[in-house]
This record gives C-alpha cells, sequence and structure tokens, in this order.
C-alpha cells in the first residue's frame, strides 16, 4: 500500500504539471508528464529495494541515471525555428517532473508537493508576467505572405529598418503547391509607429502579397 500510494501520489503530480502543459498545446503533455513521474517514482522504489535487500547498494546509483537520461526525452521537445529556440520550458518542466517522482519514491512527499506548486506558479502565473514585459517591450509579431524567390526577407528587412523596426525573430512557412512562402517576423517597434503607414509600404514592396500583424 505505501508503495501504491507513492506511484498514485506521482500520477497526480505529473497530472497537475502535464493538465497545464496539455492546455497551452505544448508536444509533451499531460499523459507524458505522468508517465515521467510515476517512472522515476519507481526507479527510485527500485533503487531503495535493492539497497535494502544487498546492504552494500548505494541506493542512489540507478536514480542518478534518470536526471542524465531524462534529457533525452526533453531533447525531443525543443524545436529550432529560424533563429529562435522553443521547447526548453517543456523540457525543464519534463527535467523537473523526473525530479518530483524521484521525491515521491524517496518518501519527501512536502517537498514533491512543494516542488509541483511552484512548477504551476511558473508555468502560470510567471507566464503571465513574461507576456506583460513583452508586450511593455513593443513586440508584436508580423506574418507576411510573399512569392517563393530570393531576397524577400531582405526587402522586407530593408523597409523595416527604414521605420526603425527591429527584427527580433524570423521564420519561414512554405505553403503546399503553391509558389508562395509565409515569413513570420517578432519585431521591436518604436512608439511612435504608423502602423497603417508601414503595412501600406510593406503591401506596395514587390514579390509581397498579404501583409497581417498579430497581438
Amino acid at each position: 500500500m505505501e508503495i501504491f500510494s507513492r506511484l498514485l501520489l506521482a500520477t497526480a503530480l505529473g497530472g497537475l504539471v502535464g493538465w497545464e502543459r496539455e492546455s497551452s498545446s505544448r508536444p509533451a503533455g499531460f499523459r507524458t508528464n505522468i508517465l515521467v513521474c510515476v517512472g522515476s517514482t519507481l526507479i527510485m522504489i527500485v533503487s531503495l529495494e535493492v539497497a535494502v535487500i544487498s546492504k552494500t547498494a548505494d541506493p542512489a546509483r540507478i536514480a542518478a541515471q534518470v536526471v542524465s537520461g531524462i534529457g533525452f526525452l526533453g531533447a525531443g521537445t525543443i524545436i529550432r525555428e529560424g533563429f529562435a529556440v522553443k521547447g526548453l520550458t517543456t523540457a525543464a518542466s519534463l527535467w523537473t517532473v523526473a525530479g518530483v517522482g524521484l521525491a515521491v519514491g524517496a518518501g519527501f512527499y512536502f517537498s514533491a508537493i512543494a516542488a509541483t506548486l511552484l512548477v504551476i506558479i511558473t508555468l502560470t502565473i510567471f507566464n503571465m508576467l513574461t507576456n506583460f514585459i513583452t508586450k511593455e517591450a513593443n513586440l508584436q509579431s508580423l506574418r507576411v505572405k510573399v512569392f517563393d524567390q530570393p531576397g524577400e526577407v531582405g526587402k522586407i528587412g530593408s523597409v523595416l529598418g527604414n521605420y526603425d523596426v527591429h527584427i527580433v525573430d524570423v521564420s519561414i512557412d512554405h505553403i503546399r503547391n503553391e509558389p508562395n512562402i509565409y515569413i513570420n517576423l517578432q519585431v521591436r517597434v518604436p512608439p511612435d509607429l504608423e502602423q497603417n503607414e508601414l503595412t501600406q509600404h510593406l503591401a506596395q514592396t514587390t514579390g509581397v502579397i498579404q501583409v497581417d500583424w498579430k497581438d
């Protein structure tokens, strides 16, 4: 019953973090976080039992491999898009959930529950704070549909530079069976920017088909 209760607690704690990741449409969601937490809990339990049986084995030896082994799973959630790297938060949450599982398996219930609560706060409340900071920094998203030909990104960058708009991130989406592409830009705009004027200038640029601003 003690082992079952630990596994059940690991399921609940991993599920809480996984629920937040699932609601944010992240690659490692509800089931993944549960499996990581339950798996690391089981490994910790096995490590402790082996140490009791052999009386000479180090209980941390097997469990320590979870810390490094979870890196392979976390790496699968990291994606590079243009100049940006996405998925680091999800990878970090998986690594932390593995730590929560180890804590549950070792019987450190308060530490595991406290860590889970802090993770949830970090992923929710701190995410709102990050969005506020981003908004205050005048960061906006710009999506431009252009003909798929060389030099389009350079022409758009030249136009943005004329308005003192700085490009923070760039990514490109290809359209299947069409000679067009979407250029996605995250830009930092000056406070006095005339957005309509800039939009018209971009729309009149050779090769540009459509210009959209995103909140």
